[in-house]
């Protein structure tokens, strides 16, 4: 079962796509949700300056590190990867915020992604890893910019794969 963070964002995407493949979710509203037994955790895009200060002020912060920490695989896009690198500080890697600008910097591409091949990748408002530390894999680069990692079985990517219909990201995720 996949808790998705639902406290704003993209979450509905990520639930469609993980139901595509026939994965049962269930949406992380409030700290009481995550009582709930789950086996592996989404933090979807939308602004991270809402999501943690929604998180922490539902006092969500504690329980979720702490599973994090159990070494769940955990799949974080856009926003939810500055989460996990810079507020949840299990990713051990740096992160650009916005780094490809506005809104009207956001663009569509396909990329080619360490143990899967060619996807797309949409681009909104995107950050991409500036640093990575040891033990972090390099997963995705685009224009020259890290914009895919895995530690651990933490997926990090700067990218939106809930807007382009392919499966195969969140297949990899699954096989985690």
């Amino acid at each position: 079962m996949t808790a998705v963070l639902s406290v704003q964002g993209d979450f509905a995407e990520h639930e469609a796509a993980l139901h595509a493949l026939g994965e049962p979710t269930f949406e992380l509203r409030q700290k009481n949700d995550l009582e709930r037994p789950f086996d592996r955790l989404v933090l979807p895009g939308g602004e991270s300056t809402v999501q943690r200060k929604l998180v922490t002020d539902l006092g969500m912060y504690e329980p979720l590190r702490e599973r994090i920490g159990f070494d769940i695989p955990v799949f974080a896009t856009c926003a939810g990867l500055i989460l996990l690198a810079d507020y949840f500080k299990t990713l051990p890697v740096t992160v650009r915020r916005n780094a490809y600008g506005r809104q009207t910097g956001s663009f569509y591409t396909e990329g080619n992604f360490k143990g899967i091949g060619p996807i797309p990748m949409t681009f909104i408002r995107a950050p991409f890893v500036e640093q990575v530390q040891d033990g972090v894999v390099v997963k995705s680069v685009t224009d020259g910019h890290i914009t895919g990692v895995q530690y651990r079985r933490q997926l990090g990517i700067s990218f939106h794969p809930e807007m382009n219909g392919d499966s195969k990201l969140y297949a990899y995720f699954l096989a985690l």
